[in-house]
């Protein structure tokens, strides 16, 4: 029998671990920012304390990868791109964002294939996020 493929239901999600897994991605990610100076500018654009940024990308990436949508139930309804684009953030911001964010899937133990999924599907709003602070930016 073969497993839904990523992206089908709540398969995504199941291959993350579901909530505890994505808040096993999440506290690495956020460790990895926090260790790392080439992601000192990204960091800067984070609260001193994490803990609600946690809570609130965990529960972000449950329902986006096909789980309960926590977010929502917990915070309401979301626009990643205009919520970011507050801040000027550029290419150069997000690959260090995708770059924590990678080095915490390899630490998760995901098989390969979900691993590559993963972050693939992560370029998709990072770079939307880059589109609408250069939009909102260029207006201001």
């Amino acid at each position: 029998m073969n497993s839904p493929a990523f992206g089908t239901g709540d398969a995504s999600y199941q291959a993350a671990g579901g909530i505890d897994g994505l808040r096993r991605l999440v506290d690495d990610f956020y460790r990895l920012m926090d260790q790392s100076e080439e992601a000192h500018a990204v960091r800067q654009m984070h609260p001193a304390n994490l803990e609600l940024s946690r809570d609130k990308l965990a529960c972000f990436l449950s329902g986006w990868l096909g789980g309960p949508s926590l977010f929502s139930e917990r915070y309401g309804s979301i626009a990643i791109p205009a919520f970011h684009a507050r801040w000027p953030i550029d290419e150069s911001h997000s690959e260090i964002w995708l770059n924590c964010m990678a080095q915490a899937i390899t630490l998760q133990g995901y098989s390969p294939a979900f691993a590559d999924y993963l972050l693939s599907q992560l370029r998709v709003p990072a770079q939307r996020i880059v589109q609408a602070s250069r939009n909102r930016h260029a207006q201001a």
